[in-house]
């Protein structure tokens, strides 16, 4: 089982993040940065439009692509922030939204 990381003071960047998965794992600066970068490719396979729209970095994060329909405008809607009142809702168009949803192994590292 793995050591237990210490805590950082402020968020790792980009370039912090490569030279410490390098160090970590022995493995070249350069190396580690083409996983990532192939990772994100797999991400948007999985996520683009018209393919399955969920991607599963197991034991870590569940991303799910979640379709948004469109909603028409209403007139006369009460105001939840006044009662009494009535306000007018303005339409959205259909969207996509994402929604990650942490897994076991990330839920035991904060609790």
């Amino acid at each position: 089982m793995a050591k237990k990381a210490a805590g950082l003071a402020k968020p790792m960047n980009k370039t912090e993040l490569l030279a410490d998965l390098a160090e970590t794992t022995g493995v070249a600066k350069k190396d580690v940065a083409s996983v990532l970068e192939a990772l994100a490719g797999a991400i948007d396979k999985h996520l683009k439009k018209g393919s399955v729209g969920t991607f599963v970095l197991p034991g870590l994060v569940k991303i799910v692509a979640v379709k948004k329909p469109a909603r028409k405008a209403q007139k006369g809607v009460p105001n939840p922030f006044r009662p009494g009142e009535t306000m007018d809702v303005a339409a959205k168009p259909a969207s996509v939204k994402i929604k990650v949803t942490p897994l076991k192994k990330i839920k035991d590292m904060v609790a």
